[in-house]
Parts: structure tokens; sequence; C-alpha cells
């Protein structure tokens, strides 16, 4: 896996402030990066998206250096982590992310997308995915394994994609 510039600032931060910050467990930080990276490849991004708990900045971060017409807002709760979302868009120079540092349900609507990585269980991040999208909005949904179907949501896209420790599979939703 070859890291982008952007992405290489974003894993020497990471390594930096990882302890401080409790920002990942354990253990080497580049599956954090294949995961993110398989999560975004190929997803066409465009216009507004948000990534709900970005905690560390995956898959948030590497959805905007990978998808630059997208608009990215990287939506975290805890202070620190806010900071240190700022510090790698700074020093990567990405100016299509932002970081809104409060809770989901102070977002405002409008986005034509959210994504997230372990932020909530699926049910409950469809709630607020339905909150926030636009009509004709799309949810991606990753998980160790293809999802069950979701009332009221169709399967617009699902993929399979390798991770060091196996598979995960990124479906794509919109409202049915």
């Amino acid at each position: 896996m070859k890291l982008r510039p952007a992405e290489q600032i974003h894993r020497d931060l990471l390594e930096r402030w990882r302890e401080v910050m409790n920002l990942v467990g354990p253990g080497p930080v580049k599956p954090h990066f294949v995961d993110a990276i398989g999560a975004v490849d190929g997803l066409n991004a465009t216009g507004r998206w948000a990534d709900l708990g970005s905690g560390a900045g995956f898959p948030g971060i590497s959805l905007a250096i990978r998808h630059p017409e997208a608009e990215v807002l990287l939506v975290e709760s805890r202070q620190k982590r806010a900071v240190f979302l700022r510090t790698v868009l700074q020093a990567a120079g990405l100016q299509n992310a932002t970081v809104f540092h409060g809770r989901v349900e102070s977002v405002e609507p409008g986005f034509d997308g959210v994504i997230s990585r372990a932020f909530r269980p699926p049910e409950d991040y469809l709630q607020d995915a339905d909150r926030l999208l636009v009509p004709g909005g799309h949810a991606v949904l990753l998980s160790g394994n293809t999802p069950p179907n979701f009332e009221g949501w169709a399967v617009v896209d699902s993929q399979s994609y390798a991770v060091p420790d196996g598979t995960r599979t990124r479906t794509i939703l919109g409202r049915g």
C-alpha cells in the first residue's frame, strides 16, 4: 500500500500523538490506513460528505485526500481528537476538509454522503444518516461482513476489500 503524501503526514502525526491522545489502540497503525483507503477507493464521492465520529481521522481524511472534489466534514465530539484532526488538515494542506467539534446531533443536514467507521451500531448510524442526507444522498456502511437489510434503505453497491485481518465490506445505501 502506497500512501499519498498527505496520508504520510497523517501517519507521521498519528505515530507522534497516538499514545498521548489515545487515538488508536496498541499495534501498528498501517491497518487503519489500509482499512480507510479500502473504504473510500472507488467511492466516487462528490459534493458534501460527513465522517461521523472521525476519531483519528479514519476514514474521513483518506476520503478528503482521495476525493479532492468532495467537501468533507470531520465530526468529532472529543476536544483532543478535534485538535489532532485540525493539526493533520493544516499540516497536510487539505483545503477540502474541516473539523466540526461537537455531537452529531448538532450537525446541520445537507450532505450528499455520510461515512463512518465504528461510530455507532448500524441502526443508530443510519438514523443519523437519514437526518443528515439530502434526497438522493448515500450512507456508506463499513462492516466485517455483509450487513443485514435495513428497512427503508436500498443497497446501491456493495464491495469487499482486503484488510490485514481479513476482509471488510463497504455497502452504499440509499433511501429505498
